[in-house]
């Protein structure tokens, strides 16, 4: 494995861990748009490495293990970086775009950097199939587009502090950020193109029309 890819991973668990036990920690590191717009803007970079609880983590690390790799062997470990940290950014400002008049609206999670790594390594390995539940195998564009489906859900439910429109935000920085990198794949591969921006298309119909 990868050692940036590692330092990732240990950096999530570390901090995470720390606020799983510091409520204060935890507050102080979350996105909230209160406090960024009271000029607290790290935590737009900050909330990408906390987590509700150990499950929301794991997954999470799983998910970054299995795909970061795709990534790696294409690009490099700067540019797995780039698009990493290129998605955390770019899910944290679509999070502020949809709620900047709630100025209570707090959310956590690396899923916002880990949804932009998915549609990154779906766009330079469309064949790639999953386990799901470890026995049934699928598409990989299946599942990526099916977690963001799953997002539109968490968004509309609000049952908790996840940030489910950072999914989004990051799915779209990895997939602006591969196609820059790799812009013959437009034409090359215009059907996972085409199929990967169904649901952010799906989730700004939404929001345009005041369903969600």
């Amino acid at each position: 494995m990868d050692i940036i890819l590692i330092v990732i991973i240990i950096l999530n668990v570390i901090i995470s861990f720390k606020a799983f036990d510091d409520q204060m920690f935890f507050n102080k590191y979350k996105f909230q748009i209160g406090s960024i717009k009271a000029g607290e803007q790290i935590r737009m970079v900050t909330s990408g490495f906390l987590h509700v609880d150990i499950p929301h983590l794991v997954f999470n690390m799983f998910t970054l293990y299995f795909f970061a790799p795709i990534i790696i062997s294409q690009f490099g470990g700067i540019s797995f970086l780039y698009i990493y940290f290129g998605s955390l950014i770019s899910g944290s400002l679509l999070t502020y775009f949809f709620h900047n008049k709630d100025s209570y609206y707090t959310a956590v999670g690396a899923s916002g950097a880990v949804m932009g790594i998915i549609y990154s390594s779906i766009l330079l390995k469309p064949g790639m199939e999953l386990l799901l539940f470890y026995v049934i195998p699928i598409p990989g564009y299946l599942f990526g587009i099916g977690y963001l489906l799953y997002s539109i859900y968490g968004m509309k439910a609000k049952r908790d502090n996840i940030g489910h429109t950072a999914h989004f935000g990051g799915a779209i920085g990895g997939y602006l950020i591969t196609l820059s990198k790799e812009p013959h794949m437009i034409f090359d591969n215009t059907l996972m193109v085409v199929l990967l921006a169904i649901p952010i298309l799906v989730l700004f119909y939404l929001f345009k029309t005041n369903k969600l």
